[in-house]
């Protein structure tokens, strides 16, 4: 069975006409249609998966979070390698790597946080302040799907219980994707990315001698870092911090802050 969703707009559309054909009109500056002949409009979907959550304890957790953050911009920011290549390419792996790179964080800090669902101001309400503009371009908001995979993740890396140096050569691994679109220095980056498994490979060899596939295990924990949307971190721990703020540019300007 697949994860479609199984509410029905239509239920929601009917039970208040009146605010619909309101919305409508909004909308799209027409006139008020005949109450039963509606289009789809956003609704808020109660299916388990698809509902919208933010974090409890958002205070701590966000300081928390900001924390690990930081030791992430500093982290590539103190790898020679990373500052000798051209500031495009710097800029072109940040933007690709610091999820996954934030997320090993909590991981590697054993952050662990809870969500409930997101308040929903009235239909009314947004009516009465003329907030149908704002809501057609509002971000993509943390739904309890993408809450889940993020915490399968963090799961998977503490059974791994990687060390310190383990973590190390695995941020290198990522960091150093020769598979970001026009890199400069693209075979400049592979070879950094080798480097990088291969230290992380002896280092897992020195560490755990008789686990021959832990570092396979390691490699497949990191892919999955890919299913998790920057848009899901930067929504979830830091938009009750930034505000209205571009998360990316605050952290390009973190990376290049000397």
């Amino acid at each position: 069975m697949d994860n479609e969703c199984l509410c029905s707009a239509s239920s929601d559309r009917l039970s208040n006409p009146i605010l619909y054909n309101i919305l409508s009109q909004m909308d799209n500056s027409k006139p008020i249609q005949n109450s039963f002949s509606y289009t789809s409009i956003p609704h808020r979907c109660n299916c388990e998966q698809r509902r919208t959550v933010c974090l409890k304890s958002s205070s701590d957790i966000c300081k928390e979070a900001s924390a690990v953050l930081v030791k992430t911009i500093q982290f590539m920011k103190n790898l020679p390698a990373f500052n000798q290549m051209p500031p495009n390419d710097q800029f072109a792996l940040l933007k690709s790597c610091w999820a996954p790179l934030f997320i090993m964080g909590l991981a590697q800090e054993h952050v662990d946080f809870e969500v409930m669902d997101t308040p929903a101001d009235s239909m009314l309400k947004k009516i009465l302040l003329n907030r149908q503009e704002s809501l057609e371009m509002e971000r993509e908001q943390p739904t309890m799907a993408g809450v889940s995979k993020l915490k399968s993740c963090l799961k998977k890396f503490w059974s791994l219980d990687l060390s310190p140096k383990e973590y190390a050569y695995l941020k290198g691994t990522t960091i150093f994707n020769p598979d970001v679109p026009d890199l400069k220095a693209a075979l400049f980056v592979e070879g950094l990315q080798h480097e990088a498994q291969h230290a992380l490979s002896e280092v897992v060899q020195l560490l755990h001698p008789g686990d021959t596939e832990r570092f396979a295990r390691i490699l497949l924990t990191a892919s999955m870092l890919q299913s998790i949307t920057p848009s899901l971190i930067s929504e979830l721990f830091f938009r009750p911090v930034i505000g209205q703020a571009d998360l990316l540019e605050l952290l390009v300007d973190m990376l290049f802050c000397r």
